[in-house]
């Protein structure tokens, strides 16, 4: 059901307010005049109160709420999938009113399986099925650009969500983390996070922007220091938090065998992956001024997406936790006499045979509670099916930013590996 038609059905209740009002000015919330609007608004007000008062002003927050859940409740179960799912985002843009209750309706990934928002790239995927997504890279510029996959084959051109360049230095190479594909500076708004190897491309580490958890302390090595010449806007503060290490072991049979890897991921417990288990799980940034940048912010690449100090929920990893982080490991593939080959099984979403191909499983801990099958289950898989096509699945309790960091790793040259 398209938002004109959930107009037509619900043009009774809407009292006062005209049919061309309702749907011209919501149609074109996310327009630069609806944007201007907003700004006026906000400056007509008192300067304490600009970022409440000039949203909370517009005919649009005095609508009754019981009549903007309604609109909003029904835009959600009808635009289920993108495109058409940038009309959520439209009504979080509308005003604070209409983001509030747009929060409050539009479940996480967690539970719903849907990246609706940028924020939602970090908080973790569905449990029961695995977020489908694609890689593609490219050798001339050294970047790699995740997309979600709209349909089960890849011939679509999916929904855009995060980018990465490759940048290489003296001892080491990083892997620069954005939400836009033509800005790869950790000085801009836009920038999510890293991974740092060694030089040999043996060891990694994910970096985060934000931290993963309230006593979380940034790093103070060179790792963690600013990349480009741009300027953090003190608005937006661009921290280097380690959320996971990455290891990869030494292959004896070099690129005729498979790899072996390890990831340590310390911003989850290892008790997620358990019955009851739960996962940090950050929620949208509570600065109002973001409502400005969702009202011209359809898709997860616009610079005006900012992704600002967040809050976490559920158990956290770190000195005052008493359970262990999450391990992962590779899933040790089987050797096929007729093929000739190791083989995993990727269920149709992997075709080309590489050594970058991998699945990686929750290592086992001794817990009577915990089955063998919940430690078989794969949560995150990556694999070739091109020259510079790749696919990405993953499941909670990892993110789309975490996934996408981990399968940067496998992209590295290993010098001791291979």
């Amino acid at each position: 059901m398209t938002v004109k038609n959930i107009f037509q059905d619900m043009k009774g209740s809407i009292g006062s307010i005209s049919r061309r009002s309702f749907e011209v000015k919501f149609l074109r919330s996310r327009s630069q005049s609806a944007v201007d609007d907003l700004h006026y608004r906000n400056n007509a007000n008192n300067k304490n109160n600009s970022n409440n008062g000039g949203l909370q002003c517009s005919l649009w927050a005095n609508m009754p709420p019981e009549l903007i859940r309604d609109v909003i409740q029904r835009i959600e179960e009808s635009e289920g999938s993108w495109p058409c799912r940038k009309s959520v985002m439209a009504c979080a843009g509308v005003c604070m009113t209409w983001r509030q209750i747009t929060k409050e309706l539009v479940p996480i990934p967690e539970l719903s399986g849907k990246l609706t928002f940028p924020i939602s790239l970090k908080q973790p995927g569905s449990r029961e099925l695995s977020v489908q997504c694609f890689i593609k890279r490219d050798r001339a510029t050294s970047t790699y650009q995740l997309f979600l996959s709209l349909t089960p084959t890849l011939s679509d051109n999916g929904k855009f969500l995060l980018a990465a360049r490759k940048f290489r230095r003296a001892t080491s190479t990083e892997y620069i983390i954005s939400l836009d594909a033509d800005d790869m500076s950790r000085g801009s708004n836009t920038y999510v996070g890293k991974l740092r190897s060694n030089f040999l491309g043996t060891k990694f580490t994910i970096y985060d922007s934000q931290p993963p958890h309230s006593g979380a302390i940034a790093s103070t090595s060179r790792a963690g220091r600013r990349v480009g010449a741009k300027q953090v806007s003190p608005r937006v503060p661009a921290g280097s938090y380690n959320i996971a290490h990455i290891g990869y072991e030494l292959n004896v049979l070099g690129t005729r065998g498979p790899r072996r890897m390890q990831c340590i991921m310390h911003s989850i417990p290892a008790s997620a992956v358990q019955p009851g288990g739960s996962a940090p799980t950050p929620v949208e940034p509570s600065v109002t001024s973001l409502d400005q940048s969702l009202a011209s912010c359809p898709t997860f690449g616009s610079k005006s997406c900012i992704l600002e100090s967040s809050s976490i929920s559920g158990p956290l990893t770190g000195s005052n936790s008493k359970d262990e982080p999450l391990v992962l490991k590779n899933k040790a593939p089987r050797w096929h006499e007729q093929l000739q080959c190791w083989c995993l099984n990727f269920k149709g979403r992997v075709t080309v045979a590489s050594v970058k191909n991998f699945q990686l499983v929750a290592a086992p801990e001794p817990n009577p509670s915990v089955s063998q099958n919940d430690y078989d289950k794969v949560i995150l898989q990556f694999g070739k099916v091109g020259k510079d096509m790749f696919t990405m699945d993953y499941r909670y309790p990892l993110s789309a930013f975490q996934a996408f960091a981990i399968c940067l790793s496998s992209f590295d040259t290993k010098l001791a590996c291979e």
